[in-house]
């Protein structure tokens, strides 16, 4: 049987990403800059009504470079989602700055304000926050920007698996003082490997493109006054990214299409429960997630899954269980506990046909 893929890239019938490509080729600009760079950039920055955006090597350089723009430093406290892939926390170490991780809540999977709250009682002192836009969800974002505003923090949101997301009209990734895209190759559009930071503050992007350029001073010789780093995206990977753009609201449209079928072919089985839409919350509905309260366990689905050549995969699991993270502090009961021990992902591939979707279904049936 063919495989049916979690969440594969995919390229637009209409063959946009071709043309851009093939404009750098027939230029020779097979550069980490060029035209594309600069138009995906404008592109990006426009999609979301940011007014600045840095076209990048990696969601996790784009964080990286946030980290540094707001300042973070070597024994600065960071506020990290746990319930997150370990891209979200890497770049904290990075700067020889400190997490501390803040639990989830039910309402969104996402960081609870009432753990934030807690968290900034027990640390004053703290220089930044990251909140993570988990499987495309919406976190609780007012008042996640309401504490990090009452305490003068700055707002970093990881908005790799939310691109096309809204909350309450806005686009996700503008809400804080710096936002950050993935496109990486399962994320639901793709330039193979690359990420975008936005913000308002066009001096801190402006910034953040010259570090992510070696640093190099404007000087006939090559002159260094910063430390730098080789995080610009290429040309080529950029016009990928430009003719993706222009499918984006038809992926969401797809992934929202495998949402529903899911949930109305399975919402009802015993012990089933969806990632939770809420009313304030659009979802780019990145990965179709769900837990399991009851005989069946999500290794068994997956396991069953995996057989029928499907794949799926578990929740992530809070960084505050990763061996290497085990040794900063957490603050939280055990939301993301729960959630990771019964959560799991299903296919939600946008090539995905209905007689994809029915197989999934059909053989996760039969675990009841």
């Amino acid at each position: 049987m063919d495989k049916i893929y979690l969440s594969s890239p995919h390229m637009s019938d209409e063959g946009f990403e071709m043309q851009y490509v093939k404009r750098a080729f027939e230029t020779n600009w097979i550069a980490p800059l060029g035209e594309n760079v600069n138009e995906f950039e404008k592109e990006i920055a426009a999609k979301v009504a940011a007014k600045a955006a840095a076209a990048l090597s990696s969601g996790t350089g784009a964080i990286h470079l946030a980290l540094k723009a707001a300042g973070v430093g070597e024994g600065d406290i960071v506020f990290c989602s746990t319930l997150t892939f370990s891209a979200t926390a890497n770049p904290i170490i990075y700067q020889n700055a400190i997490p501390v991780f803040i639990d989830s809540d039910y309402e969104t999977w996402n960081m609870c304000p009432k753990a934030l709250e807690q968290a900034f009682g027990k640390y004053p002192n703290v220089k930044a926050v990251i909140v993570v836009h988990l499987y495309g969800m919406a976190a609780n974002l007012d008042r996640i920007v309401e504490l990090c505003k009452q305490h003068n923090v700055v707002l970093i949101e990881d908005a790799a698996e939310s691109l096309g997301t809204y909350y309450k009209g806005k686009h996700t990734g503008t809400f804080g003082d710096y936002g950050i895209f993935s496109f990486n190759g399962n994320k639901i559009i793709t330039t193979s490997g690359g990420g975008m930071l936005v913000s308002d503050n066009e001096e801190r992007v402006a910034k953040v493109r010259f570090w992510a350029t070696q640093s190099r001073d404007q000087a006939r010789h090559y002159q260094h006054s910063e430390l730098g780093f080789n995080y610009r995206m290429s040309n080529v990977l950029a016009g990928i990214g430009r003719g993706q753009l222009k499918v984006l609201d038809q992926r969401v449209k797809k992934k929202k299409y495998i949402f529903d079928f899911y949930y109305r072919e399975l919402g009802s089985l015993q012990g089933v429960e969806f990632m939770p839409c809420n009313d304030w919350n659009e979802p780019n509905f990145w990965l179709s997630s769900m837990t399991l309260n009851g005989k069946v366990k999500p290794n068994d689905l997956v396991e069953a899954l995996e057989k029928e050549n499907i794949e799926s995969r578990p929740i992530w699991k809070p960084m505050h269980m990763q061996p290497f993270f085990q040794k900063f502090d957490y603050i939280g009961t055990d939301v993301s506990e729960k959630l990771f021990e019964n959560g799991v992902c299903l296919p939600s591939d946008t090539k995905m046909t209905d007689t994809d979707l029915h197989r999934v279904v059909a053989t996760i049936k039969k675990l009841w």
